[in-house]
């Protein structure tokens, strides 16, 4: 199969290191000719430190970098099967780029963008066949993280779902497939882990640190929220924040923080610009703080847990209740796609229904903001006495005909 990557910035190589070690040929373009010389050189070095951790051998190495070509003209492209654009983040760029390339491949060519927020419809009805266009969305690093999510447009073919569905299998990867809406399921689900910590903060409750501390203590995430903003990136995160919040009408459940906006302002990114809501020496690696005297208080580190946990619970209930993907899809998500301890609507069965409906209720009561609103999913399920373990099977037992 000959695949074709648009883009070869560290998403583009990623998920043509992917392809390739697959068996597929790839051919990598990208405008810019020193890009593609630093993304050839990037692979060397990836590839060789695999070799030296015995993953893989010399032969396996210099077969995936044979199966991968560099090109820096569109019309490379022309014999692709699938094509996958990872370039910039910006609907009429993504929409002038794919449409330009629709006029060099095939008809049955596949027309898929990795884009993390933005309407596959809206890039699809830049296509002459908007029915070939699909969203596939890998997530950094594409060769390590297991999930990939695919995201057919209302105009999608079956045939061309099944058809990505398969390919991205077949490249040993997980699927979630997910409705075209704004985040599509991880995006969408893990905002409050984010927003919920951030908000936590501007309330005077706990500091970074403290928050961080009882989200990795207390719920075995790897890293916490702030953290975790700071490897990402504080513009980044903003970024998509602020495109889900507008996205969906100006939810109050996305709204972005303003500590986070003025982190970005002031050029605090993160890790990559040496200071975010941690500092960060000349390597990278973060400074470690001193404690603050509050991380040792168990009930307000219980407390901050507790409510981060539950508005990503009743987060991924909502998601479920609005079709967006199946219960397993959305599980497989979080673990897969964001390395979460557990899937949180296991985790949801696990706290207990009728914990979790409490816990929004109290949030709702003490601060009578619809951001706090409970999923219309949790309270149903919480009247019937179910659970999700057995909403998997079928949606309709726990919602009923509509």
């Amino acid at each position: 199969m000959q695949i074709g990557i648009i883009g070869s910035g560290t998403m583009g190589s990623g998920i043509a290191q992917v392809a390739a070690t697959s068996g597929c040929k790839v051919k990598l373009y990208d405008t810019n000719q020193s890009a593609l010389d630093k993304a050839k050189a990037a692979l060397e070095k990836i590839l060789s430190r695999l070799i030296e951790k015995d993953r893989i051998d010399a032969n396996e190495k210099s077969r995936i970098q044979n199966n991968i070509s560099y090109v820096d003209n569109l019309k490379d492209l022309s014999d692709s099967d699938l094509t996958i654009e990872a370039i910039v983040e910006n609907l009429d760029i993504k929409k002038k780029v794919l449409s330009e390339l629709e006029t060099y491949v095939s008809k049955d060519c596949i027309i898929a963008s990795n884009t993390s927020s933005l309407s596959i419809a809206s890039i699809a009805a830049s296509l002459k066949k908007p029915e070939r266009c699909i969203g596939i969305h890998f997530f950094n690093p594409a060769p390590l993280m297991q999930l990939v999510e695919v995201i057919p447009a209302i105009q999608t073919s079956k045939v061309v779902l099944e058809k990505s569905k398969k390919i991205i299998s077949d490249w040993k990867k997980v699927v979630a497939v997910a409705k075209d809406t704004p985040g599509f399921i991880v995006n969408r689900v893990a905002r409050p882990f984010y927003g919920e910590a951030l908000r936590i903060y501007e309330e005077g409750i706990a500091d970074f640190a403290t928050i961080d501390k009882s989200l990795k203590t207390l719920g075995g995430f790897r890293m916490g929220p702030f953290e975790l903003m700071d490897f990402i990136g504080n513009d980044v995160n903003y970024t998509v924040t602020e495109t889900v919040f507008t996205a969906f009408y100006f939810d109050p459940r996305y709204k972005p923080a303003f500590t986070q906006k003025r982190f970005a302002e002031a050029g605090y990114l993160g890790r990559k610009s040496g200071k975010g809501y941690y500092d960060y020496d000349e390597n990278g690696a973060m400074i470690i703080p001193t404690e603050s005297n509050k991380s040792h208080n168990e009930g307000l580190a219980q407390k901050i847990f507790d409510r981060v946990l539950v508005m990503l619970i009743n987060e991924a209930a909502d998601a479920l209740f609005m079709n967006i993907a199946s219960a397993e899809d959305i599980d497989n998500a979080m673990t897969k796609g964001v390395n979460y301890p557990k899937g949180l609507l296991a985790w949801a069965d696990e706290k207990g229904i009728e914990w979790c409906v409490s816990k929004m209720d109290e949030l709702y009561n003490e601060y009578h903001e619809d951001r706090y609103r409970c999923s219309p999913l949790l309270r149903k399920m919480k009247e019937e006495k179910t659970n999700f373990l057995e909403v998997r099977g079928s949606r309709l037992e726990v919602r009923g005909e509509r």
